[in-house]
């Protein structure tokens, strides 16, 4: 049975919140929708029952358990508005029944039908259309007879029907609110994905809530002046929050740079710990961004601010001036490490993998079918129509991620394109009938072509897992990162098989890991981490247990507080005490690292306050979009009053963005074709150049936006989850390069002959 249920996209005609959390099907002419959390499917009731299920409201539906709780509120609160809704509806039939029954409503108490005055001008929709075959079947009962322009005629028996078109106003009224916000946003010049700050819909939340009193805008006087101060006076407390807990979970110092449009360098810090992100300063650094002494000074002096005990490290690029300024460092402060950023290694990675001959070509082809695909309109609707509303472009974190998630995403829906190029409608189009449709025609029909683009998923795809771990804000990586690449070298080895051609890889991301592969911090949190650690067996504890002592001898200067630290180690090691419990067992799964020690090893004091510090760091930078914050105009200005003004502007701007993006708030599908994501999908969507004569062929209004529908390629698996347990190559462990570094380009193409 469950073998003839059809997915059915959701149109766009569908606004209700609930329609984003669940499936549509269809078995023959009967419609079923499915939760994409618990699977729980359901056979009738409509969406109103999957939002009951959603929203954990009993009565026709049962609880979904699985189901976010932000999600879960949402449901609530738009249950509670339609109740709200229904009630006004009720007594405002109420109303009308009360007037129909006497007084002046007398005459019209003894009427078949009623008229209500309609707007002039009302959006078409699916309701409206109901109405207006109503409103001829009464007009023909009466005898065709012409009815005063702008009423509608209802029958009325049914006094709820009556409201219909009172409620039929709201949404010209939104028409009209959106048009406003799009005009101001338009004219001001701001960026059209500031709708999706987590603060504009409270605004337009407030401006609703004042009624028809008259709402007035603030001036430019007060937004400067005590708007200003009273916000942030709002993030200086949530700054407070992140500081309390210096202490005791220790901070890492983020240090990233950022070139403005005239070319001045300025390098942003901002400090990491579990509670949140927080941005401190910026500096203009562009005169001393080749000085590695001044950069250490500057350095220095954020550590002293931020404080020197509640440091762990600092996080840069991995260039040679920070490298410099990295030693400078660890020498200056015995407690504190230096890290290269883990991102940009592993972005590195990738791109040393993007380079080699075969895969480039690979990726070339692939980037045709989606450059023809995204520059004709109606080619692009109809692979969105085959994809169920799935994109094959996934803009990722930086270009080399984008091309290698969008060639896995073109093989999750390679069916769908190959079911699209063999229909009737392709062979009917015009578009596909040039150079580029026959192209594109040809590599989607090439089982070797996709046999290609399997073997590059399969070796990059545990790569692109680990920048997703390292690149998270709110889950520390610390504990994950070593395992992670682990597992990517165990994928490669597992895939090509023969050591002369997994070398090839390994040697690449040897060289990019360098750094950071010994680095005492990432080796800690392997050995820290109860999941990996219990699953390890053999002498590889002894390799990497002279790491943890490297970690204990640096970031605890109390000798006596060492000696406790290491025979503590013991009882971890052995499983001992409260370590040994069923539930402590369990809870290596369920657990976050720092978490399960804080909840189990209080035999362990002095370990458990080294463990939750080093399991509660990053290893990246985390920054954010740092378009239209004034870091320029503060360093432009020498009027003291307006440096503090813009000094204050800039660090709520970045500070509210660090924290919308550290809580992750969830945000719409990004449009692959869209200019803002030009930087990282421009190879996969743009054409070399824009021909005159294809000006005004592919309108833009008439392509679909994006679903983001990609729960039909089924339920995404946990990056942390893949890692799974048992650590026990040993080749992996100790890097051997037996073949050596200089590995011929011959052998690289071989293997992609081999594969």
């Amino acid at each position: 049975m469950a073998s003839e249920l059809e997915p059915v996209p959701v149109n766009s005609q569908k606004h209700d919140p609930a329609w984003k959390h669940c499936h549509m099907y269809k078995i023959g002419d009967k419609v079923q929708l499915k939760c994409i959390y618990c699977g729980k499917m359901f056979k009738g009731g409509g969406i109103h029952r999957i939002k009951e299920h959603l929203a954990g409201q009993k009565g026709n539906a049962s609880s979904c358990l699985r189901v976010q709780p932000d999600v879960r509120l949402l449901m609530q609160e738009s249950l509670n508005g339609v109740v709200v809704k229904k009630r006004k509806k009720q007594k405002l039939a109420e109303e009308i029944t009360n007037f129909n029954s006497g007084g002046e409503g007398d005459s019209f108490a003894n009427a078949d039908v009623l008229m209500l005055p309609v707007p002039e001008s009302v959006e078409p929709s699916s309701s409206l259309l109901v109405n207006q075959e109503e409103e001829s079947v009464v007009s023909n009962k009466r005898g065709g007879g012409r009815r005063k322009k702008g009423f509608r005629v209802r029958k009325g028996s049914n006094a709820l029907a009556l409201v219909d078109s009172v409620y039929d106003d709201s949404k010209k009224v939104n028409h009209q609110v959106s048009l406003a916000i799009g005009r101001f946003l338009l004219d001001a010049g701001v960026p059209l994905d500031a709708v999706n700050s987590v603060h504009f819909q409270p605004m337009i939340d407030a401006i609703a809530s004042q009624g028809s009193s008259g709402v007035v805008g603030p001036s430019y006087h007060d937004l400067r002046s005590w708007i200003l101060k009273s916000t942030v006076q709002e993030v200086r407390t949530d700054v407070d929050q992140c500081m309390g807990s210096w202490g005791k979970s220790g901070c890492s110092v983020l240090a990233d740079e950022c070139t403005s449009e005239n070319g001045k360098t300025f390098l942003n810090f901002s400090v990491y710990c579990p509670e949140g992100l927080m941005f401190l300063k910026s500096f203009d650094a562009t005169n001393i961004m080749n000085s590695t002494e001044a950069l250490f000074t500057l350095f220095k002096e954020v550590v002293e601010e931020v404080g020197v005990r509640n440091v762990l490290q600092i996080v840069t690029k991995n260039e040679g001036r920070y490298v410099e300024v990295g030693k400078q460092i660890a020498d200056s402060f015995p407690t504190i490490f230096w890290t290269p950023c883990a991102t940009h290694c592993v972005d590195l990675i990738l791109e040393d993998f993007r380079e080699l001959e075969w895969i480039s070509t690979i990726l070339e082809q692939a980037r045709s079918i989606s450059r023809f695909i995204y520059n004709h309109s109606f080619v692009l609707n109809m692979m969105r129509r085959y994809t169920f509303g799935v994109d094959i472009v996934v803009v990722g974190p930086t270009r080399a991620s984008t091309d290698f998630c969008t060639l896995k995403r073109m093989v999750s829906v390679k069916h769908n394109l190959q079911s699209m190029v063999t229909s009737e409608e392709w062979m009917e189009c015009s578009y596909v009938k040039k150079e580029e449709g026959y192209t594109t025609l040809d590599y989607i029909s090439n089982p070797s072509f996709w046999s290609m683009c399997t073997v590059i998923t399969h070796l990059t795809d545990p790569l692109l897992r680990l920048l997703r771990i390292v690149g998270e804000k709110k889950r520390p990586a610390m504990g994950y990162v070593y395992a992670g690449v682990y597992r990517a070298k165990e994928a490669i080895k597992k895939e090509l098989v023969q050591k002369k051609d997994y070398m090839v890889y390994w040697n690449i991301i040897d060289r990019r890991w360098e750094q950071l592969n010994r680095h005492p911090l990432h080796t800690a949190g392997f050995y820290l981490n109860p999941k990996f650690f219990y699953s390890t067996e053999g002498d590889i504890h002894l390799q990497i247990r002279s790491s943890v002592y490297d970690c204990v001898e640096r970031l605890v200067p109390d000798t006596t507080i060492q000696d406790k630290i290491v025979k503590e180690t013991t009882l971890y090691r052995e499983a001992a005490g409260d370590f040994g419990r069923k539930i402590a067992i369990r809870g290596r799964d369920t657990l976050f690292p720092a978490e399960w020690w804080s909840t189990y090893g209080g035999a362990c004091p002095n370990l458990v306050r080294l463990a939750i510090r080093i399991l509660s760091q990053t290893c990246s930078l985390v920054g954010c979009k740092t378009n239209k914050i004034h870091f320029q105009q503060i360093h432009e200005t020498k009027n003291y009053v307006e440096h503090q003004r813009l000094s204050d502007i800039v660090f709520v701007q970045y500070n509210m963005r660090l924290k919308q993006m550290f809580y992750n708030k969830e945000q719409e599908t990004p449009d692959p074709i869209s200019y803002d994501n030009i930087n990282f999908a421009e190879a996969w969507v743009t054409e070399k150049e824009i021909h005159a004569d294809e000006i005004g062929r592919s309108d833009w209004m008439t392509v679909d936006p994006p679903l983001g529908n990609v729960m039909i390629l089924g339920p995404e698996v946990d990056d942390i989850e893949t890692l799974g347990e048992g650590f026990d190559d040993h080749e992996i462990f100790d890097r051997l390069k037996d073949i050596g570094d200089e590995i011929v380009e011959n052998d690289v193409q071989e293997v992609g002959k081999l594969c």
